[in-house]
């Protein structure tokens, strides 16, 4: 397994770690304590709150195992690095959609922060990607699968 470095706001971090602490301190343990009650019904070969609590045991192992390794490669985003004259990670971008003349505002993250419901966006994203490096009034073309978007760059942020 490649360990990719992992590019984070300390929101984002503090999320993770957060997560984490969850599953290993509550999660395990409850899982731990269905496990016990399952095996506690006797025959496991068709038991299938056992097999279920099983299952649910590997999923949370595998995430921590996935978390612990994303926190090992972290690379935080620290705030004073924001630049507000150049887009970057961290960078909160108001953007005029030209199509459909709509301002939108962007919050440039790394894609294990990404949430587009939230306008996070991946700076691996397309938008993300066209976006990084840009400055205040560059519009900025995307390649989507519908087409081109442009955008105009009204502010940077941190």
């Amino acid at each position: 397994m490649v360990n990719k470095e992992v590019v984070l706001t300390y929101e984002g971090l503090q999320k993770l770690e957060q997560e984490l602490e969850n599953l290993k301190t509550v999660k395990r343990r409850e899982v731990a304590e269905r496990i016990k009650q399952a095996l506690s019904f006797g025959d496991i070969s068709e038991n299938s709150e056992y097999d279920e609590a099983k299952n649910e045991q590997a999923y949370i192992e595998g995430r921590i195992f996935q978390l612990e390794n994303m926190l090992k490669n972290a690379k935080v985003i620290d705030e004073d690095d924001i630049k507000t004259d150049v887009v970057g990670i961290g960078s909160k971008v108001k953007v005029l959609d030209m199509e459909f003349d709509e301002e939108v505002e962007y919050y440039i993250v790394g894609s294990t922060e990404a949430d587009p419901s939230q306008y996070k966006i991946s700076n691996e994203s397309p938008v993300g990607k066209a976006l990084i490096g840009q400055k205040q009034g560059s519009v900025v073309e995307v390649m989507v699968p519908d087409g081109v978007i442009k955008f105009k760059i009204l502010e940077i942020n941190k």
